[in-house]
């Protein structure tokens, strides 16, 4: 009876832990509730390769995560909310442009920002976007403009 004791309190103990662990990586990883970011919107015509949990940047440093995208079933836009870190000022004529790190690196949001003083707030859209670059179409464009201007 005490042996059973014994392995029900370690048990218990083995799950208090591992719980314990699940809530602080969720924290650390930026998944978590208690970061006080804030949720900027922008809608794209194509989002090439960004996915929920893509990284949002500005200047090459971190600043956010895409948390949800979803079609705007009105435009047939790609709509992205974007988890933006608390004390991160986002100025309201600012660009948000989907990029990846280098050919065939991993893409994200990118984020050049504007001159205007007013900032972007809580659930608030981007007015200007640039979606994804298609390289293969723009390839297949080249090669198709190139072969009608070639002489006979």
């Amino acid at each position: 009876m005490r042996e059973q004791m014994v392995e029900t309190l370690v048990g218990l103990l083995v799950l208090i832990v591992a719980s314990y662990f699940t809530y602080y990586t969720m924290q650390t990883v930026g998944e978590g509730t208690g970061r006080n970011d804030y949720t900027l919107v922008a809608k794209f015509g194509s989002i090439g390769g960004v996915d929920t949990g893509s990284d949002v940047r500005m200047a090459g440093v971190k600043v956010g995560i895409i948390s949800a995208i979803s079609l705007d079933k009105v435009t047939f836009d790609a709509r992205v909310d974007m988890s933006i870190h608390a004390g991160i000022p986002v100025p309201e004529d600012s660009v948000a442009r989907i990029t990846t790190d280098g050919l065939l690196g991993s893409a994200y949001i990118s984020i050049d920002p504007g001159a205007e003083e007013i900032l972007l707030a809580e659930g608030e859209e981007f007015d200007f976007t640039q979606g994804a670059v298609d390289l293969l179409t723009l390839l297949g464009q080249f090669a198709g403009s190139s072969s009608e201007e070639a002489p006979q």
